[in-house]
């Protein structure tokens, strides 16, 4: 392949070559799908040619708002990276995902995820491990059971009712960590049905405050599974009643399948203690624009204090400097200053302390946080405030 790679947007034009090279990448069925239209409102497709003007990579800009301590912050959301196999190794992603980053942060976007297919090619262009989306299987039978509350009502539900689903799913998670928004233009959907087969409400004096998604699946054999895509509540009582709603599958689907979102209220009443893991899928985050990303996200009130640190940045050199954090009242600013930190963070440290992986000592021991002696790396703790951040759709 020749040195040079041109990267721009992919046009219409582009689709059948696109297709053609993820469904290499990703083994899909070689039957091609109606044709999506292009552009597709909110994302980005981008496309990497060689000289001779032939598709050898891609990658997709999925324009999501992501859950930050309760401010969505604007994210450029990576998918469908594929490279073809005779350009693997020469920069081909390389090249991509800086112009992807170079578009994303053009329009405003502060933050990136990814889940990777392998971690080192995005490690060496800046995005580090911040999570896992784990799906597990639990013994049906093995959920608790319990009395249906009087003050509760069980019922199935309609299209009608999704506007109050989307809301307590906002509920429960606008004020974590990393979790989508779902709003925008890649959610809004005119003619949208139903997720999965059903959706099963709990409502305590006509407002929702529990639901469940699921998917039946086939037979009612020992090989039977029911697939619970979602199951969130507000309150204790209400995550009971869906538990046992879904502890009601027992004689027919001996066993049930959901992703857990840790320390919710469903989670709580589930006998996590006997899952078995179906399936893991790792996630990894990045800054777009650091100084956007630390003003655009909510803090914890009670976090205030200053810190100045270095940032090295190769592949989106304008984070790359000298810069102050200050935190305070639930906000915080990151401004350049002159001169050398005596902290030094790389990108892939920064994701890391963001996303409330780890703490300074830790990101330190890791060669990604280098320190002046006598300097305590812990001062930059302050980055990490907030909790740990999570995701819970898989894109």
């Amino acid at each position: 392949m020749p040195a040079t790679v041109h990267v721009r947007e992919l046009t219409a034009d582009d689709l059948d070559a696109a297709w053609e090279l993820g469904r290499f990448a990703f083994g899909s069925d070689p039957q091609r799908p109606a044709p999506a239209p292009s552009p597709v409102p909110g994302l980005t497709r981008y496309g990497a040619f060689d000289d001779a003007g032939r598709l050898v990579g891609k990658a997709v800009d999925l324009h999501h708002d992501q859950w930050w301590s309760g401010r969505a912050v604007p994210a450029a959301d990576v998918a469908g990276v594929a490279v073809a196999p005779e350009a693997r190794g020469r920069g081909v992603a390389r090249a991509l995902l800086g112009a992807l980053l170079r578009g994303a942060r053009e329009r405003q976007a502060a933050i990136s995820a990814l889940y990777p297919t392998v971690a080192a090619p995005y490690r060496a262009c800046g995005w580090e491990t911040a999570g896992v989306l784990r799906t597990v299987d639990l013994t049906t039978a093995l959920l608790p059971r319990h009395r249906p509350a009087s003050h509760l009502t069980v019922r199935a539900g309609t299209r009608a009712d999704l506007p109050a689903v989307d809301a307590l799913y906002e509920r429960v998670t606008r004020h974590r960590n990393g979790m989508l928004t779902r709003r925008g233009e890649l959610f809004d959907v005119a003619d949208r049905g139903l997720p999965g087969d059903a959706v099963t409400l709990v409502e305590a004096d006509g407002e929702l405050v529990g639901y469940a998604t699921w998917q039946r699946g086939r037979g009612y054999g020992a090989d039977s599974v029911l697939t619970v895509d979602e199951a969130l509540a507000v309150t204790a009582e209400a995550a009971r009643e869906l538990v046992g709603v879904l502890g009601s599958w027992a004689s027919v689907a001996p066993t049930l399948r959901l992703c857990p979102l840790d320390g919710d209220a469903v989670s709580a009443q589930l006998p996590l203690e006997s899952a078995r893991e179906h399936e893991r899928d790792l996630w990894m985050h990045r800054p777009v624009d650091v100084a956007r990303a630390v003003s655009a996200r909510g803090w914890p009130a009670h976090t205030r204090g200053v810190v100045d640190f270095g940032l090295t940045d190769p592949l989106a050199d304008w984070n790359s400097g000298t810069w102050r954090l200050a935190v305070a009242d639930g906000a915080a600013e990151l401004t350049r200053v002159g001169g050398e930190a005596e902290l030094r963070l790389d990108v892939r440290g920064f994701a890391l302390l963001y996303a409330g992986v780890a703490q300074a000592r830790s990101v330190a021991q890791a060669g990604l946080l280098h320190h002046s002696p006598g300097v305590d790396p812990a001062a930059l703790d302050l980055l990490a405030s907030g909790g740990p951040a999570q995701l819970l759709d898989y894109f």
